[in-house]
């Protein structure tokens, strides 16, 4: 990259009040990232988005000597730099309106490997959390070598999903809600060394930026927007999981839960997606295949029979009965033709996949396993 033409690109990245979608207006209006700091005034104030104040930020001082100061480090370290409009930024990201405008990494992968998989959860994982992590990572280096592995760093789920990515082989990117001179949490700085041997490090801050709380909000579009599909191993009832999950959503990107049994704290948060059908129920790797229309790199194992006799209530046995006769159903149709409200049918249907006896599908659709 152009070293003049970085300069600009990190500039305006660091205009005051000046976020990515606006970044991508100015730059519609104006051509390029230096013509924004070259433009004169009546240029710029003849774009709708721009006022007397905005104009002020552009030009304030210190603006050029900062994004200096980046490049200084950038080549110091030798960190990347993806900028929206260049060819090597992030292909999937890219399709994001609010994806940042520029991207740093530290280490090497590919951010447009064929097969991309986002793993997030709580800080406060269970074993069994782990052990779900673990599972799906190893089935995936298995099955699907080569898939990119993308978290965040933190305590958890993430920290899980990045090492079970290294014992495997797979590569795996850790999006950060800092910049590249700090380490947060401080215990994983031995993981993040770890991680650049066999990925890399992601993201939007510069180097002197410290953790703040919106920061890590703010980084999870990024884990959403670098993946085909976000599985959300386990959360409470509120978490950043699940606002990863809302992100990758709004993008169109698939999403994934691990059920959990009702009651406990952190399976709340999955179980709520599910039920609301903003995630697709996920036990093991075949559920992801199917959902994704991925064909595994080996024969898979043989189908294990499900239980015969499963104890069903009677509007249970009705919803099974019918999927049974009739295939494929949305969940409006099953409530229509068992005369049953939306919210009933939802709470049978999440307890017949509990069962393994129904699967959810994409668009609220309904078929059975039995």
């Amino acid at each position: 990259m152009n070293k003049n033409s970085l300069l600009y690109k990190i500039a305006l990245n660091l205009i005051p009040g000046i976020g990515p979608m606006n970044a991508r207006k100015l730059i519609e209006f104006i051509g390029s990232p230096e013509e924004v700091f070259r433009a004169s005034k009546k240029s710029l104030m003849a774009i709708p988005m721009i006022t007397g104040r905005i104009y002020d930020t552009i030009h304030q001082d210190g603006i050029i000597e900062k994004a200096e100061q980046e490049i200084e480090f950038l080549e110091r370290y030798q960190v990347q730099a993806f900028f929206y409009l260049d060819d090597d930024y992030p292909a999937r990201l890219k399709h994001c309106e609010d994806a940042p405008v520029i991207l740093f990494q530290k280490g090497k992968c590919n951010l447009d490997a064929p097969r991309i998989i986002s793993i997030v959860g709580t800080r406060r994982a269970t074993q069994r959390g782990r052990d779900s992590c673990e599972q799906l990572v190893s089935d995936l280096a298995s099955r699907h070598p080569g898939t990119l592995i993308v978290s965040g760093l933190a305590h958890g789920i993430d920290s899980a999903s990045h090492k079970s990515a290294l014992a495997h082989d797979l590569p795996t990117a850790a999006v950060l809600g800092h910049g590249l001179n700090t380490m947060y949490p401080a215990a994983h700085r031995n993981l993040a060394k770890e991680i650049m041997n066999n990925g890399a490090l992601l993201t939007e801050f510069l180097h002197d930026e410290k953790p703040e709380k919106g920061h890590f909000v703010q980084r999870n579009r990024i884990i959403a927007g670098l993946a085909d599909a976000t599985v959300i191993v386990e959360s409470g009832i509120r978490g950043g999981a699940l606002i990863t999950a809302d992100l990758a959503n709004s993008y169109h990107r698939d999403v994934f839960a691990f059920p959990g049994r009702p009651g406990d704290a952190w399976s709340k948060g999955c179980n709520r997606l599910i039920a609301s059908n903003k995630a697709a129920l996920i036990e093991d790797i075949m559920d992801l295949e199917y959902i994704m229309g991925w064909d595994s790199t080996i024969q898979p194992p043989e189908a294990i029979q499900k239980e015969l006799f499963q104890t069903l209530d009677p509007e249970e046995q009705e919803i099974v009965n019918l999927l049974e006769n009739q295939g494929e159903l949305t969940i409006d149709q099953i409530s229509v033709k068992t005369r049953r409200p939306v919210s009933q049918v939802s709470a049978r249907l999440l307890n017949l996949e509990f069962k393994g006896l129904v699967k959810s599908m994409p668009g609220q659709v309904y078929r059975c396993l039995s």
